[in-house]
């Protein structure tokens, strides 16, 4: 692509007042300052559903999107909610996400809509659910119905746990079941109608400003997913439907024990046999909800790290091939050319980078990681065109919250390279990248608010209070934007 800039920002980092994120006005009104910004890339995590802990990267299906993001005032817009029904809306604050609650009182919300459309819906909103519910692409949502169905029946427990006849998807047991959860199921069915139109309301007005959306792909989907559910013999899986190997990393930047992430690893063999079908599907689904695609640990394609499943960390794990050239080979014989940005950080290898220029992928840098070390190649000086450059990502404190974190050595080291004293370190930063060679920068919104390590996204390896951050109203400023978009057009972005 052209030079271009753009920013991180998850949909449930939104403000508003419905607790968390959503896909509402208040991203309209994101869209507006980026566009203002100078901006022309908006990069969200992964949209799918969550689970405990509310992280994007384990969601329970690779084609559903998350209720959580669905607006409850374009419910009321749409005619699918009576605009009484958020009269009495809790007073949530302005404040982090508290998924527990903001889970509860969604849930109900979108119940109510349900009920309402059923009773009083616009005939042109049945319309449009019909016409979505019997689309071909759309051959996903009768198993995710049932499978929400199933999970609720069994009061949430993983699919892995429930009894035979359901974990097993013995035919006759799951037809009687369906029967009898017709409703709920139905449910499920609604609320991915919902979050497909407003997903795609917001990607209408994204281009209207000129601006694209990146995606974000993670290589591996949650054990507990609908996806594993219906295709075990596409994963390492026990007779039990237990993880026999599970993913990871080894002992790195975010972890001296590695990364024992627990996702469930492919049967590459199975997928070979099957022409990469499940993938193809998946790339497929992903490309209809984003104009770019980030994939998250490509260098897994060319090497993954297998980890005992008995195992309690990452570091007894050992590297195994992955499917290379293949995998890229039939994905581009299916799409042609893609618009996708490899996510080549961590332990890379000659062999992941000779696949990822093969596939002719742009690769990531992030400037945080750059001084650590003698001529790193995340400093900018050593960037090539087919680069996406960073201050840092999702997994990566702040820059204010890494910088007050350095060593002193370190810090010397960053100052002297970025030439100034350090009190805007983070505006230091996004100069030295919009300067770069980069075709593409992304920066986290925290960053251009110059916020610290309070307001950082996600610590790999902690497992509790991660995904919470939000923005306020007020921090997104018109001042703030077009200083930006002055830097933006010096640099030709």
């Amino acid at each position: 692509m052209e030079r271009a800039a753009g920013i991180l920002l998850h949909p449930t980092s939104l403000p508003g007042r419905f607790g968390v994120g959503d896909l509402g006005p208040a991203a309209d009104s994101f869209l507006d300052w980026a566009a203002a910004a100078g901006q022309r890339v908006w990069q969200v995590l992964p949209l799918g559903p969550t689970g405990e802990g509310a992280s994007p990267y384990a969601s329970q299906s690779s084609h559903a999107g998350n209720p959580l993001l669905v607006s409850p005032a374009r419910l009321v817009e749409d005619g699918l909610l009576p605009a009484a029904a958020l009269l009495n809306t809790p007073e949530f604050g302005a404040g982090p996400v508290d998924y527990a609650r903001a889970e509860e009182w969604k849930g109900g919300v979108l119940h109510a809509s349900f009920l309402h459309f059923l009773s009083r819906g616009p005939e042109a909103m049945r319309d449009a659910y019909h016409d979505y519910a019997v689309a071909p692409e759309q051959e996903w949502l009768a198993e995710w119905g049932l499978f929400c169905a199933l999970k609720a029946h069994h009061r949430g427990s993983p699919w892995f746990t429930w009894e035979p006849p359901f974990r097993n998807r013995d035919q006759a047991a799951l037809t009687t079941v369906a029967r009898q959860l017709t409703e709920e199921i139905e449910f499920h069915r609604y609320v991915q109608f919902l979050f497909d139109r407003q997903w795609r309301r917001v990607r209408a007005e994204a281009r209207r400003r000129g601006l694209l959306l990146m995606g974000d792909l993670p290589i591996y989907v949650a054990h507990d997913s609908v996806d594993v559910w219906l295709n075990p013999t596409l994963f390492q899986l026990d007779e039990e439907g237990r993880p026999t190997f599970v993913a990871g990393v080894p002992p790195d930047y975010f972890s001296p024990t590695g990364q024992r992430w627990g996702n469930p690893l492919y049967d590459w063999e199975r997928h070979v046999e099957q022409g990469y079908a499940w993938w193809i599907e998946r790339l497929r689904a992903a490309l209809r909800q984003a104009d770019l695609l980030r994939i998250d640990h490509f260098r897994g394609f060319a090497a993954y790290w297998e980890v005992p499943a008995k195992e309690r960390t990452a570091v007894n794990g050992r590297w195994v091939a992955g499917p290379g050239d293949a995998f890229f080979d039939t994905v581009r014989t299916v799409f042609g050319g893609l618009p996708i940005v490899a996510e080549d950080l961590g332990v890379i290898t000659p062999d992941v980078e000779a696949l990822r220029r093969r596939s002719g992928f742009p690769g990531m840098k992030v400037l945080q990681f750059g001084f650590g070390g003698d001529d790193s190649p995340h400093l900018p000086h050593n960037f090539t065109r087919d680069t996406v450059a960073y201050t840092g990502t999702h997994d990566n404190d702040t820059v204010r919250g890494w910088f007050a974190a350095l060593p002193d050595a370190i810090r010397t080291r960053a100052l002297a390279y970025l030439g100034g004293d350090g009190t805007a370190v983070e505006q230091e930063m996004i100069r030295a990248l919009y300067a770069s060679v980069a075709d593409l920068v992304i920066v986290p919104l925290q960053d251009v608010l110059g916020l610290g390590g309070e307001a950082r996204m996600n610590t790999p390896s902690v497992t509790q209070g991660n995904w919470r951050w939000r923005a306020r109203t007020e921090q997104l400023d018109l001042g703030r934007a077009l200083r930006l978009r002055r830097l933006a057009e010096a640099c030709h972005r």
